[in-house]
């Protein structure tokens, strides 16, 4: 299982502000993040300043347990996985953020902390804003506080029923569930993984993960081979994940329409591609 030093901040040359913001702002944009695209233009104009890009390498460490939350990540690429890790190095993924989310959501609910981790699962971007700008802006009782919320009442959703599936499903639903999560909040159909960060991810041995695979590859539903996971049929494997999957993304859709609609336009060019969805752990 995960130990709790497992993932450690990245550890590459640190980029200066100015520099970051003009290699990541070259392809991202604060409104690939579906909360700001949501917000009327004379909002989002006025938050601009106080963004910040930053790169989100892979398994980059954004907060610790109980580390105080001085910024909210507005993510506008990639993954981040919150997760809890036991005293004895047993751990269990709590929820996924992608672009449609942010990270950071003690920084407005007045907690300050929490006591999860909350790790980067597939290399992305996002835009940083500090605490006091939120706060000031929160204050004029314009339309972020709305949308924070309502992201953030998806969250608890997808909390709460991710506690309730890995307590009565079966790991092969689990693994359902969880490649069409991630799948759901990526713009291509591949997600670099190695199998033992989702082991580490849905709470299993990498055994598990590996015998749950080759069911559902027996099945039709996906070819699975080292290194590789390709989904061969995604409305079987929507039918054969537990209800959880289909419960969170209800919430996601009613909560925030702009999930919705980002979600439609994915599927588009997936069809227009031609080819199935697929998923690729890294040995």
């Amino acid at each position: 299982m995960l130990g709790i030093q497992a993932f450690q901040p990245f550890p590459g040359t640190p980029v200066k502000a100015r520099d970051r913001k003009r290699v990541v702002s070259v392809q991202h944009t604060p409104r690939q993040n579906h909360l700001l695209a949501a917000l009327p233009a004379g909002d989002y104009e006025r938050l601009l300043p106080d963004l910040e890009p930053v790169p989100l390498p892979l398994s980059c460490t954004v907060y610790g347990v109980d580390d105080r939350e001085k910024y909210l990540y507005f993510l506008t690429s990639g993954l981040v996985s919150r997760f809890y890790v036991t005293e004895n190095g047993a751990s269990a993924e709590l929820a996924v953020t992608g672009s449609e989310g942010v990270i950071g959501v003690a920084s407005f609910l007045g907690g300050e902390s929490t006591p999860s981790q909350a790790v980067v699962l597939s290399a992305g971007y996002a835009y940083r804003m500090r605490v006091n700008p939120l706060k000031n802006e929160l204050a004029h009782g314009g339309p972020l506080l709305p949308v924070l919320l309502r992201y953030t009442q998806a969250l608890i959703a997808q909390t709460g029923q991710m506690a309730v599936c890995n307590r009565h499903h079966s790991l092969e639903q689990r693994l359902c569930r969880w490649i069409l999560s991630c799948l759901d909040r990526l713009p291509s159909n591949e997600l670099k993984m190695t199998q033992e960060m989702i082991a580490n991810m849905l709470g299993v041995r990498r055994e598990g993960v590996t015998e749950a695979a080759g069911k559902l590859q027996n099945a039709g539903l996906i070819d699975h081979s080292r290194g590789r996971i390709l989904v061969l049929d995604r409305p079987r494997l929507e039918a054969q994940a537990c209800e959880c999957y289909a419960v969170v993304k209800r919430e996601y859709d009613r909560l925030l329409p702009e999930y919705r609609q980002a979600e439609a336009a994915r599927n588009m060019l997936v069809n227009a591609d031609g080819r199935g969805c697929h998923v690729s752990p890294v040995p």
